[in-house]
């Protein structure tokens, strides 16, 4: 009869679905909001809270964990790891402090040198990673500034090495010079590295480098495929879109997959992707005049006598995958074979009812290095980590923004709104049909109450762990 009780208890309180299993760490943090539902064959956990907006996460040559947070710098954590998800921080560094550092972070491929970004230049520091950074940074690239999206996504080739892909986005408010190629808005570019010197002059970010894609409105996440070297991009289309004077904001358009081809090559590379004039097409009812249209598909905001379907089909490229309108997806990392790629939805409420705020999993072909969905069809990912009640994000639910994997194969991802980081890790076995993944936490406040902004339970302490298992709260 208590575990009836106690199970009715566990219900009434809107627990997780999701399973809630023990391990034996030294501190387990817990959500100041409800805890996320994970999916069949993953284990997730939150490892550290109380950061500034963290973005961008890279891991050193020695494991610790480097974090962009936006507006104070650059922060490293150690951790001791006790295996599994069950990771406890034991030493925080503020290794840069510079608050115009907002999201991009790179290591060079000898781990050497570290790059970051702010809105306006792409900065480098020696590093150690016993020693730390050097004093002076030196810019690398600069002539970025302008307003509105002021991210600019950094990533280091492996496959070409000294190679570094900078992602810079639109000036909203000027968004008709992101059609001319160079005013250097709303591109994807590549800056050679290799033969950078300390007295070499910075590039400009508009004139020098080579044009991976352009008519790109945020391409924030970008990321290369570890076995064909091809370079993707994950792209935030724009809001409160009109089609010939009929509002199509809720469901169109959609958020884009764009495939800019391997560095070094010039099959694909270069080309224009749409924006300001073509976007996807998500929700093909919602779009007037929509013949001939599917999803995937290009199409014009406002058709005219030099602007149509056909021109938006014939002119520029159309995304590789498309995903729902707003999900807004902000960063994309391979796993180590290349068969996956994870993007984190960051999520917007710029529609009735929010969407994204997730993690998910786009399956890929290991050889060909291309994504297994059909360009033209809706379900081409999974959500591996969402958020039970979207009616509470953005201020009360975790917000994913920044990916990683580290050394052990498993994901890490910021939560900048939160200042939270969590670690997901892939279980051994066929994931079930029927049941969930699973979240560790502690029993301090079963509602998932108990912030983790500073705030755990020692299970040396309290001796026990929550267990949420198809509706049931136990304690172990």
């Amino acid at each position: 009869m208590k575990t009836n009780r106690v199970a009715r208890a566990a219900l009434a309180a809107g627990l997780s679905a999701s399973a809630v299993v023990a391990q034996n760490c030294q501190k387990v943090l817990v959500p100041s909001y409800n805890f996320p539902n994970v999916n069949s064959g993953w284990q997730v956990q939150l490892v550290l809270g109380g950061l500034t907006k963290p973005r961008s996460i890279e891991f050193d040559s020695t494991g610790a964990l480097l974090v962009v947070e936006s507006g104070k710098g650059i922060t490293r954590h150690r951790f001791t790891d006790d295996g599994g998800t069950c990771l406890v921080e034991t030493d925080s560094t503020v290794l840069i402090s510079q608050t115009s550092l907002n999201h991009g972070l790179a290591f060079s491929n000898d781990g050497r040198t570290l790059y970051a970004s702010t809105a306006e230049a792409v900065y480098a520091w020696q590093y150690d990673a016993t020693q730390g950074v050097s004093a002076v940074p030196r810019a690398i690239v600069t002539g970025m500034a302008n307003d509105d999206l002021v991210t600019r996504t950094l990533l280091i080739s492996k496959k070409s090495p000294g190679n570094l892909i900078i992602s810079r986005g639109s000036a909203e408010a000027k968004m008709a010079q992101a059609a001319v190629l160079s005013s250097g808005l709303s591109q994807v570019r590549v800056f050679d590295l290799n033969n950078f010197t300390t007295t070499s002059k910075a590039y400009n970010y508009n004139t020098d480098g080579v044009v991976l894609g352009w008519g790109l409105r945020n391409s924030v996440g970008i990321g290369e495929h570890p076995v064909t070297g091809g370079i993707y991009g994950v792209e935030n289309s724009v809001d409160g879109v009109t089609r010939n004077g009929k509002d199509i904001h809720e469901n169109n358009p959609g958020e884009e997959l764009n495939y800019f081809g391997v560095l070094g090559t010039s099959s694909v590379r270069g080309q224009n992707y749409g924006y300001p004039h073509c976007f996807a097409v998500w929700d093909v009812s919602e779009i007037p005049n929509n013949d001939g249209l599917n999803v995937g598909d290009q199409f014009a905001i406002q058709e005219n006598n030099t602007l149509t379907d056909e021109t938006c089909a014939s002119d520029y490229v159309a995304p590789r995958l498309t995903f729902p309108a707003h999900y807004a997806p902000l960063d994309i990392k391979f796993n180590e074979g290349g068969s996956e790629a994870y993007v984190s939805f960051h999520g917007s409420f710029d529609k009735t009812d929010p969407v994204g705020y997730s993690v998910a999993v786009i399956p890929f072909n290991p050889t060909t290095g291309e994504p297994t969905g059909a360009r033209d069809h809706h379900d081409v990912f999974t959500e591996i980590m969402t958020n039970p009640d979207h009616t509470k994000c953005p201020s009360n639910c975790f917000r994913p923004a920044g990916l990683a994997f580290d050394a052990a194969g498993r994901l890490w991802m910021t939560s900048d709104t939160t200042g939270e980081i969590y670690i997901l890790q892939k279980k051994s076995g066929t994931p079930s049909t029927t049941a969930s993944g699973t979240i560790v936490t502690a029993t301090g406040r079963p509602s998932g109450a108990g912030k983790s902004l500073g705030w755990g339970v020692e299970t040396g302490v309290l001796g026990a762990v929550s267990v949420i298992l198809g509706g049931l709260f136990v304690l172990l």
